[in-house]
């Protein structure tokens, strides 16, 4: 039993860590195959006729373990790798499944040797890689998130205080206190298109050129450094801020912000880069009701 234990953290391992290290180099991308196929053909090799089995238990050991390693070497957040944990937990859990129906309706009941039984399924999950990889060109998908506030001053003074933020220092989102990337303070050099906007952040920065604007009206700028560690799949493109003057007197600011990702499949990772980001805007929102209130009262 403890024999199968330990081949089984190796196997698992062995397949993690060459999945990874195939992401690092760009072989394959951020996509089903490492997300659904890897996890799935995990399950596969190590369930057996029962959820107790210790080739499982083995699995979720490794799991665990692979999982510490990102964190502690930095090759990913706690809150990537929280977004990936069901995606990739449904899939070892399909494998098991489709293992224990075989093996239920299988008679000839025969021993399997774990290592042996390892060579075809990885081979599959390379060719997988492989061709996915081929097919999609690691295309970046890029989406716009939108929010919005009503704010009881003019559009000047929103446009004024949200062009440069000294410091950002609100009740931190859920997300945040995890290891979503903090803002710190942006700085805008100048009042022109061209000019440059850095916002600092506690992992690096992000700098923006201006691309259009008119004061109390739009404050449009491309993303052109992304210092941030980490998330090589993600990429900011695009910040913008409208102000419209309502009838009475109020401005509703919107902020979007557009990006590009490569994680797949778009279904289930689109609406959990959106919470990340709208938490990011309400972070923002929060300073500006503070700063606003600050410096104009109300």
């Amino acid at each position: 039993m403890k024999k199968e234990f330990v081949i089984s953290i190796i196997i698992s391992l062995t397949f993690l860590s060459l999945g990874f290290l195939l992401l690092h180099y760009e072989l394959i991308g951020y996509g089903l195959s490492f997300f659904v196929f890897l996890p799935f053909v995990l399950g596969y090799i190590l369930g057996k006729s029962t959820i107790k089995a210790i080739s499982l238990w083995g699995l979720i050991t490794s799991l665990f373990i692979f999982f510490i390693l990102l964190l502690a070497g930095g090759l990913e957040g706690m809150v990537c790798i929280l977004m990936a944990m069901p995606l990739i937990i449904g899939a070892v859990a399909f494998g098991a499944l489709v293992k224990y129906l075989i093996k239920k309706y299988d008679k000839t009941n025969k021993k399997e040797n774990l290592i042996k039984s390892s060579i075809i399924p990885l081979c599959l999950f390379l060719t997988f890689g492989f061709v996915e990889t081929e097919l999609t060109k690691n295309v970046n998908h890029t989406i716009e998130v939108k929010s919005e506030i009503i704010l009881p001053y003019s559009s000047m003074e929103v446009h004024e205080t949200i062009k440069s933020v000294d410091t950002l220092n609100v009740e931190k989102p859920f997300l945040m206190k995890l290891d979503l990337p903090i803002p710190q303070k942006c700085i805008l050099e100048e009042e022109k298109v061209g000019a440059l906007r850095t916002c600092y952040f506690e992992e690096g920065k992000i700098i923006e050129r201006v691309t259009e604007l008119e004061k109390g009206k739009i404050l449009r700028m491309d993303v052109i450094d992304y210092q941030l560690t980490g998330r090589k799949w993600f990429e900011f493109k695009e910040a913008i801020y409208t102000f419209e003057e309502l009838k009475n007197g109020n401005c509703k600011m919107t902020r979007i912000t557009t990006y590009s990702s490569e994680l797949y499949p778009r279904l289930y990772w689109q609406p959990l880069e959106k919470i990340g980001i709208e938490q990011e805007h309400d972070y923002v929102f929060k300073n500006l009701v503070k700063d606003l209130k600050n410096k104009y009262g109300g």
